[in-house]
């Protein structure tokens, strides 16, 4: 009901100023002149094409996303406050190109990179949603395809334009979908290994292996178009304020990525080499009920320094995204070597001293007190 009133009013409002417009110059291309020259008149103008944006987003989103998850929407709003702020930076790095293209070329990339956002929240979902419908595979597949070809065309876009006019603000339009065109295939790796992980009957082991090193060399590739990006910009114009955060958070993701790739590795290495297997009297004495997969526990079973069990499939697959026990959280890092921590500590023989060395405790007695009542006077 509420959109629908604000459309009404800015219909309403975008009328007036196009009928008055008309009604003083009597013709179309003087009336246009006229509402370029008249900043209130380019004000409702604004207002009108940001109400048309947000009637077509919501659309697309009820096409291609149906109704939105709450988790979506929080970060849908956070990170579109963030590219907002950036936007703005952006402004007064290019306030001489300052237009109305410039600005529908900005809001233009702010919409196509929420839809970015939540294609990607949206396929993230499918590996902790316990039902995927046709319907969505449908939709992720066609939205997918529909934002790779506009990444794509704007990129073109972009490029044939510096090398025809010089390098101008079309060099952030073009950086900034290469970088929406990595999330677009990242969202497509992502998308193609839950849906195989789905379709096996029994979990797949290696699935966190092609997302780990999937997501490394996506940061790479991210970080490698940064700081490209930010020596061309200080080269041709000036450094780039807006890029500063994006770019720091690229450098730390790929960080993590390549720290939790030396760590999955460490982790699957001391469970191959230190954890020993669990026994059967073990797994009938406690509880042998995997906590990873839910299943019971007869063979193939690991025991962390923790004491706590697990299926070796399941354990391998778990490390390669986090170093600490399922039940308890420990840090298996971090734990000593069972070998080590077995072996009982000696207790250290305490040392005596040779009986030369030890000082009579009565030896200063003489000094304190000047002598003993029954020693002799000297002659």
């Amino acid at each position: 009901m509420r959109s629908i009133v604000l459309m009404g009013l800015s219909l309403g409002l975008t009328t007036a100023v196009i009928g008055n417009a008309y009604y003083q110059k009597q013709q179309f291309y003087p009336s246009v002149v006229y509402i370029t020259k008249s900043n209130p008149s380019m004000a409702v103008m604004y207002i009108q094409a940001l109400v048309f944006v947000v009637l077509v987003g919501k659309m697309l989103r009820a096409l291609f996303f149906g109704q939105l998850r709450a988790a979506e929407m929080e970060h849908l709003i956070e990170r579109s406050w963030y590219a907002v702020t950036e936007t703005c930076l952006a402004f007064t790095v290019f306030r001489d190109d300052f237009s109305p293209r410039f600005v529908a070329l900005f809001t233009l990339l702010l919409f196509l990179k929420c839809f970015h956002w939540l294609a990607e929240d949206r396929v993230d979902y499918m590996e902790r949603s316990p039902a995927i419908s046709w319907l969505f595979h449908i939709r992720a597949l066609s939205l997918m395809f529909v934002l790779g070809l506009l990444d794509v065309w704007f990129v073109r876009h972009a490029y044939e334009s510096t090398v025809a006019k010089g390098a101008s603000v079309q060099l952030v339009f073009g950086f900034e979908y290469e970088i929406l065109f990595t999330v677009v295939l990242m969202t497509f790796i992502k998308y193609v290994l839950h849906t195989i992980d789905l379709r096996s009957q029994n979990p797949w082991d290696n699935k966190a292996v092609y997302l780990l090193y999937s997501e490394l060399v996506m940061g790479l590739i991210r970080v490698v178009l940064y700081v490209a990006f930010v020596f061309i910009m200080i080269k041709v114009h000036t450094f780039p304020l807006f890029a500063i955060r994006p770019m720091y958070l690229t450098i730390r993701a790929f960080q993590k990525a390549a720290q939790d790739v030396v760590l999955s590795r460490r982790a699957i290495r001391n469970m191959n080499t230190l954890y020993p297997d669990a026994t059967p009297e073990e797994l009938s004495t406690g509880d042998n009920v995997c906590i990873i997969c839910r299943e019971e526990m007869t063979t193939g079973c690991k025991k962390l320094p923790c004491n706590h069990i697990f299926h070796t499939s399941c354990l391998r697959s778990w490390f390669q995204r986090q170093q600490s026990c399922p039940t308890c959280r420990l840090e298996v890092l971090r734990m000593p070597r069972p070998a080590a921590a077995a072996q009982p500590q000696q207790p250290q023989p305490q040392q005596q001293p040779p009986p030369d060395q030890i000082q009579n405790p009565f030896q200063n007695l003489q000094g304190m007190f000047g002598g003993f009542p029954f020693q002799a006077a000297p002659p």
